[in-house]
């Protein structure tokens, strides 16, 4: 329903008529105010991009609307949606440990084969958690080789032989490097420090299973949930992570069309290179990116979530939005690239309800800048029409943002087979 409430705009016209007068004052006010400040620092309106409109789908404001323009990191909300819509919130992502060879006194006859299975959030801790699940089993040497294959990642590198190698020292509490130490140090409930030595060496082949007829599987441990991951890369803009989900999609051209497709945008509005957002070949409308935030909210509220669960709140001082001056209650993601710089998602209001926006602005300079009257026409919204949900409005109108309780569960999460 919200994207046939969302594209009734693509038609408005005459319509804007019936929006109350203050309503359109409001708006078209911002917009001059912000396009005007731009102007005055240097920015041509040609490169700039606006849309705002209500929880109906009557646009308060907009400029080049349907033109597609740099998007930057606004290209994680087709990530972001099409991630959610294939594998559902709590999906794990799931690497497989197996033995290829007897244990007997501690010691690993074989192999300890890894398969990876697309887990783009896979850390330190997480390697140290397997090192004390392998203690567990009785394994505390491996006398032959580290074999790595499959979608393994670790510490946001896609090199697999160097992924591996830091499984290694992660394993081993002796061969950690500063910053293992370090998180082993933040973790919330410690394991005690893993000693699993491997004798052979670190294999990582480009092809082919770890995994044979003959090997035994020892464990499978589980990521955190999809809506976890989704909330840490947003927050962050991680490109890493973004890009290894958009892989496991099917690639920069299976993610815009099923984005396009999902969020109901028409043709040319959504011209997609990755899922990051890296490069100025990945372009957006702001009518676009205000289809795309508003279709994520509306696929997470069928999944028991919300915005709040997938996005950075205003005030959160966190992440990419750190030192921002946004409203609270506000819920958005950032874009930044040279001369780019990018913000769309939702702010409430006390009288108009939830308004969907987004901001799309180029040209050479100081990105403070940017930063500044964007966060400037978001608090003109709040300051026209009250900051907080419109408690006179009910359902679809004025839905609430709040988030889940927040499961910071421990990441040790895995199933014992042998």
């Amino acid at each position: 329903m919200w994207e046939w409430v969302l594209w009734m705009a693509v038609a408005m016209g005459d319509r804007l008529a019936t929006l109350p007068a203050a309503g359109r004052e409001v708006g078209t006010r911002l917009q001059a105010e912000r396009l005007a400040a731009l102007r005055q620092a240097g920015y041509g309106a040609a490169r700039q991009g606006l849309w705002l409109q209500s929880a109906e789908g009557l646009v308060l404001a907009e400029h080049q609307g349907t033109v597609p323009l740099p998007a930057a990191s606004l290209t994680k909300l087709a990530t972001s949606l099409v991630a959610l819509h294939q594998w559902r919130e709590d999906h794990r992502f799931v690497t497989t440990v197996a033995a290829g060879g007897p244990i007997a006194n501690g010691v690993l006859q074989g192999d300890l084969l890894v398969q990876g299975g697309g887990d783009p959030l896979f850390v330190w801790e997480d390697a140290i958690a397997l090192g004390h699940a392998l203690h567990q089993l009785g394994i505390r040497r491996v006398a032959g080789n580290l074999v790595v294959t499959g979608n393994f990642w670790m510490n946001f590198t896609t090199d697999r032989t160097e992924a591996a190698t830091r499984l290694r020292q992660g394993l081993h509490a002796n061969l950690w490097p500063p910053e293992a130490s370090a998180q082993y140090a933040q973790m919330a409930a410690p394991p005690p420090r893993p000693q699993v030595a491997i004798a052979g060496q670190v294999l990582a082949p480009a092809t082919a299973s770890a995994l044979t007829l003959s090997s035994q599987t020892l464990l499978r441990y589980e990521s955190l949930p999809l809506w976890q991951i989704l909330h840490r890369l947003n927050i962050y803009s991680n490109n890493f992570m973004a890009d290894a989900l958009a892989a496991q999609l099917g690639g920069a051209a299976q993610l815009q069309r099923r984005a396009m497709g999902l969020a109901g945008i028409p043709a040319g509005e959504l011209q997609l290179v990755n899922g990051s957002g890296l490069g100025v070949q990945n372009r957006m409308s702001p009518r676009a990116a205000v289809a795309l935030t508003v279709a994520l909210d509306r696929l997470a509220r069928q999944q028991g979530l919300t915005l709040a669960d997938l996005l950075p709140e205003g005030r959160c001082r966190c992440g990419t939005i750190e030192h921002r001056d946004l409203p609270g209650g506000a819920f958005v993601k950032t874009g930044t690239l040279n001369e780019v710089s990018a913000l769309a998602g939702v702010v409430q209001t006390r009288e108009r309800g939830p308004l969907w926006f987004a901001l799309l602005e180029g040209g050479a300079g100081s990105i403070e800048t940017f930063h500044g009257g964007q966060d400037r026409f978001l608090r003109g919204l709040t300051a026209a029409w009250g900051e907080g949900r419109a408690a006179h409005l009910s359902g679809w109108l004025a839905p609430a943002f709040a988030p889940r309780p927040w499961r910071d569960e421990p990441r040790a999460r895995f199933t014992t087979v042998r």
